[in-house]
């Protein structure tokens, strides 16, 4: 999976205030390689509790931690952002995605509709997000996720955003929306469009009205997506190619052009 960068805030004061927890003094050393993970995890259970993270929560958080080499492996070689964008759209396989897209917002009008008319957001771009994102749910990761985040906040090369994302990962737990063994992808994306934690925190959405938010429900992924997309500056009824309104909210959902551009392509071709 990739890292969007809508998602990569800073692990601020006013993100750990929002989420309801106080603003630790960060003191555990990063690392380079698995040698200081389990000093690292032990110190940062110390920093958690301080920041209001209950001692139930964190000992069922942590208590299947492993360094996650697989994800730092990936995290080192995100070769598909340098191919061509023929050459993205062809592995993604952006045909069968706009096919079976199509079917998609037939077959769910009614909440296309309801999304559009709360979000301005358009069936196509969401349409396009889900199925680049999980194959429309079919597969949304099998990694060990709490390992996944804990493994790239301890490592030096983005610690402070991934810190952020464990804290907010740690909330979703003490809240009982996510579990400590859940498995997502390798950098800790959640559900069928692949939220971080803090952003499942900053714009999930109750899809579903059953009371929780979890991103592996159809209407809380896209609504969620939709409410994302809003955050990041949509406009209701603008275009969302190159150089129009709300491609400035699609380069939110994700730093590489290629990306974007698929967004924008594939998306159109399902809303015509």
């Amino acid at each position: 999976m990739t890292i969007k960068s809508g998602k990569l805030m800073l692990w601020s004061a006013a993100t750990l205030l929002a989420m309801g927890l106080s603003t630790p003094a960060m003191s555990a050393q990063c690392g380079n390689n698995s040698a200081g993970f389990p000093a690292w995890i032990e110190q940062f259970k110390k920093e958690a509790a301080r920041a209001g993270i209950s001692d139930r929560t964190i000992s069922r958080a942590f208590a299947n931690v492993r360094y996650a080499s697989k994800t730092i492996s990936l995290d080192r070689n995100q070769r598909s952002f340098k191919l061509s964008f023929e050459q993205f759209m062809q592995k993604r396989g952006a045909n069968s995605i706009i096919s079976q897209g199509k079917k998609l917002k037939q077959r769910n009008a009614r909440l296309f509709n309801a999304l559009e008319q709360k979000y301005g957001v358009p069936a196509g771009p969401l349409i396009a997000i889900w199925g680049m994102e999980s194959g429309f749910g079919r597969f949304s990761g099998n990694q060990h996720t709490m390992s996944a985040v804990a493994t790239l906040a301890y490592d030096c090369r983005r610690s402070a955003f991934f810190t952020e994302q464990l804290y907010a990962q740690l909330q979703l737990i003490q809240k009982g929306w996510l579990s400590p063994d859940f498995k997502g992808a390798a950098h800790g994306e959640i559900g069928q469009t692949q939220f971080l934690p803090a952003n499942v925190v900053r714009f999930g959405v109750d899809g579903d009205r059953n009371g929780s938010i979890n991103l592996g429900s159809t209407a809380d992924a896209l609504a969620s997506t939709a409410n994302f997309l809003r955050g990041h500056g949509w406009k209701r009824g603008g275009g969302y190619q190159p150089g129009e309104t709300n491609f400035r909210a699609i380069k939110g959902w994700n730093a590489a052009g290629v990306y974007q551009k698929a967004i924008a392509k594939i998306g159109a071709e399902i809303d015509r």
